[in-house]
């Protein structure tokens, strides 16, 4: 009896020895402050009062020894776990050295630790994945079609690290179950609800620490009495006395056992108190982050509405005239203001900041009495829209039947054929081109579009009644309005239009022949081959005429590609004289290498009458993901000789542009850069433009606008250098781009071989003392700009004389 008492006893100094270290652990690591998240960091050592799984005593063994943990890496067991491996990459490089993280339930490898701050190179869950050990030092982790085959430099480094993967693997596990068996289990409660619950939990939790803290000073005070009385059972010699001895040790184990119990109970709450508080403090946060997205979004919705209201708003300004019965002074209560707001503005008038700081546009109503009283002038026709806002005060008699449209002679194709799926590698052909330029990279057809850039040139015409009607404006200053609104709209077509038009080849031309329905007639000829420069002109039976050079400088940046055209614009109109001379924006397509293309216009363009010096000033804002104005935001603002600003025009280079007329100027305060503002008090706001919708199917043939569609259709007549008869881009807009690709390379090796020889006839004049004027346009020559200075290419005549006779004897087969 005496040895089984014996025996039972000596094991209890180690529970005892166990339970007090390992709560001296728990309260020793929580404090006062982090009492509870320092405890539960510390509950696995609790748990150790019961025998520990091999997995977490190789972990606790691993953790006591501070040589074989890396020093920037914390012991398996904690939260986060890094260290290097050698990760397998390819048979060239085989095993790479990675910097690899083990955080939440993720394994995550860099090539640096640097790294960790920007570049993550992939990432595999553990909580679905497949350990698996090959030999001594490798390890392979699959889950899904992702594998990696990683190495470790030693074997203890190995068991380091599976130790850890296991763990968080069961760890990650676990959590996941947890949440889906916790889904839906409480409704989201208040913020106030939830504050109190926590409030609550925390003092229960620290009641709970407070139990285990004193069944650790039990447990201390019995452990020791129950060691001396086991000290004194065994110094005993005589067996009389050991009977007492032997009771008192009796008592004292019962009393320990006790304890022992209470304190492993009390820890079995305490977890389990702690799981169930955690997994709602996760619903939580969960929640809150939801409502934080929910709210992120309604803001964003919101603002977007903002904006369409806003829109909206300004295009529809004959909803808000106010009525007689509804009156507009700030006596009578406008509807606008709501109660208690004040406002210092007058509410028969819109206001416009001045263009030196990016005008932003406040816009209110005029009255009908301040419209008579301010001004009795309109502008005289709009493109594009209705025209029932418009008067015809100010149009020329002669012009008042001009405008009316003509109905077509010929019917005109309204499609071609459908674009070929193609897929190319992009990156294949672009990565040898960065900081080329664009006319000298040899591209296949696969980015062009089935137009050369002679036609995109004439596209500009796309909405030439805008001139037509300009032409028809006696009053010079709403002339410019009209000028001001054609030279936006050529931009319209190429918001969807990404791919890239064919190079010309010098001496190619394109003609445009409208004579007889829309009143012009239209010439284009590619007069200069590096660098690329077309030649324009184009002639009016209604009573204006329009020319242009046009040198296109393109580059590839990389990420993107700047096209800026260089050369004047000049239009002239035949019965004022009145000269108007302007310049192009820069073209930018974004996302060249990866992502969606798209297109932006910005910059400045400067409109000058030089028969009256009147000037209009367009800024077109380049696109800003952090900007709250209008997306492709066109303003402007028209001017007298004088600098007196008399119209203000805004709306988008994409869709519209409208004109207010300026009743009043004031100065109003500094804005941001410390410049005073001035400010316009503008009348409502007219149409000048509308574009026109694409036609059915446009995505699936270029985005074509109607009049692109027809830029290419064949026609008898025409010379032979023009476009259309150019077999490669024929070729492209049949669908057969192979062989659209090896005609396209034929003709680039023509046209070298042509210039090969030039280059050696220009050497053999050198050498034998002769002039050599190298190659002439046949329709176009150099003559010097009286008024910008410039010398540039102009219509020197006989291309209509020549179709009419169909005497082509003087082209150049360039085909």
């Amino acid at each position: 009896m005496v040895l089984i008492l014996l025996s039972l006893v000596r094991t209890l100094p180690g529970l005892a020895h166990s339970s007090a270290v390992c709560m001296g652990r728990a309260i020793a690591l929580c404090g006062r402050s982090g009492r509870i998240v320092s405890f539960l960091s510390a509950v696995p050592c609790l748990s150790g009062c019961t025998p520990q799984p091999a997995a977490e005593r190789r972990m606790s063994d691993q953790g006591k020894s501070s040589v074989s943990t890396p020093a920037s890496a914390p012991a398996p067991g904690s939260d986060t776990y890094k260290g290097w491996l050698f990760k397998w990459t390819n048979y060239l490089k085989g095993y790479q050295r990675r910097w690899f993280v083990l955080s939440n339930g993720l394994l995550s490898y860099y090539r640096t630790q640097a790294e960790m701050a920007h570049t993550c190179r992939g990432t595999i869950n553990l909580a679905t994945a497949h350990i698996d050990t090959e030999d001594a030092c490798n390890i392979v982790l699959s889950s899904g079609g992702r594998t990696y085959h990683l190495k470790a430099s030693t074997e203890v480094e190995r068991q380091r690290w599976v130790t850890a993967l296991e763990l968080a693997k069961a760890k990650a596990i676990r959590m996941m179950n947890d949440q889906s068996d916790d889904s839906g289990d409480e409704e989201p409660t208040t913020q106030s609800d939830r504050s109190e619950g926590i409030q609550g939990t925390l003092k229960t939790l620290i009641s709970k620490l407070d139990d285990l803290s004193t069944c650790n000073d039990l447990i201390a005070k019995h452990g020791a009495a129950l060691q001396r009385s086991l000290s004194e059972l065994e110094a005993l010699r005589v067996p009389v006395e050991g009977g007492e001895k032997i009771k008192g040790v009796n008592e004292r184990a019962t009393l320990f056992r006790i304890t022992s119990n209470a304190m492993i109970n009390a820890c079995r709450d305490f977890l389990d108190l702690a799981e169930t508080h955690s997994r709602r403090w996760q619903r939580a946060l969960q929640y809150e982050r939801e409502q934080r997205i929910h709210l992120e979004e309604t803001i964003e919705q919101l603002a977007k509405q903002h904006n369409s209201l806003e829109r909206a708003w300004r295009e529809a300004p004959t909803l808000s005239v106010n009525t007689p019965s509804s009156p507009t002074t700030k006596k009578g209560g406008s509807e606008r203001p709501q109660k208690g707001e004040a406002s210092d503005e007058d509410e028969d008038t819109e206001y416009f900041d001045a263009m030196e700081d990016s005008p932003a546009f406040i816009t209110v109503t005029a009255t009908e009495n301040t419209q008579h009283r301010c001004s009795q002038s309109n502008l005289c026709g709009v493109s594009g829209g209705h025209t029932n806002d418009w008067n015809q005060d100010n149009v020329s008699p002669s012009c008042k039947d001009s405008g009316k449209e003509l109905q077509p002679l010929r019917k005109r194709r309204s499609r071609i054929p459908d674009k070929p799926n193609y897929s190319l590698n992009l990156w294949s052909i672009m990565k040898n081109c960065i900081g080329k330029e664009l006319s000298k990279i040899p591209m296949p057809v696969n980015f062009n579009e089935p137009l050369s850039m002679l036609q995109r040139l004439t596209e500009d015409l796309e909405y030439h009644e805008l001139l037509d009607k300009a032409a028809c404006c006696e009053n010079s200053l709403e002339q410019l309005c009209l000028v001001a609104a054609f030279s936006v709209s050529s931009y319209s077509t190429t918001v969807h239009r990404t791919a890239k038009p064919f190079n010309p080849l010098l001496g190619e031309t394109y003609e445009l022949d409208r004579l007889d329905d829309l009143g012009y007639r239209s010439l284009c000829e590619q007069v200069s081959h590096h660098p690329p420069a077309a030649a324009h002109h184009v002639i009016s039976q209604r009573g204006w005429t329009l020319w242009q050079q046009i040198t296109i400088s393109s580059k590839f940046r990389g990420k993107y590609l700047s096209i800026m055209p260089l050369g004047a614009i000049h239009l002239q109109f035949h019965s004022s004289e009145n000269h108007y001379v302007w310049r192009k924006v820069i073209s930018t397509v974004h996302n060249i290498i990866v992502g969606k293309l798209w297109i932006d216009q910005s910059g400045d363009i400067e409109i000058v009458n030089h028969r009256t010096k009147e000037t209009c000033q367009l800024k077109f804002s380049p696109y800003s993901y952090f900007s709250r104005d209008v997306p492709r935001k066109v303003t402007g603002v028209v001017s007298d000789s004088g600098g007196q600003a008399h119209y203000i025009l805004s709306g988008t280079w994409d869709d519209k542009i409208e004109s207010s007329k300026i009743v009043q100027s004031s100065k109003g305060g500094s804005g941001s850069e410390g410049k005073q503002k001035t400010v316009y008090q503008t009348l409502s706001p007219k149409l000048l433009w509308k574009k026109y919708p694409l036609p059915d199917n446009a995505e699936n043939m270029y985005f074509f606008s109607s009049l692109a569609l027809t830029l290419n259709e064949p026609e008898d007549g025409v010379g032979l250098t023009d476009s259309r008869l150019r077999p490669d881009q024929r070729l492209m807009e049949a669908g057969r781009w192979d062989e659209a690709n090896s005609e396209k390379q034929r003709l680039e090796e023509k046209q070298r071989a042509v210039r090969r020889r030039r280059e050696a006839e220009a050497t053999d004049a050198l050498d034998n003392g002769r002039e050599y004027d190298g190659f002439q346009p046949q329709w176009f020559h150099k003559r010097k700009n009286d008024i910008t200075g410039e010398t540039t290419f102009v219509y020197k005549g006989g291309y209509w004389e020549a179709k009419d006779s169909q005497d082509w004897s003087t082209c150049s087969e360039i085909f």
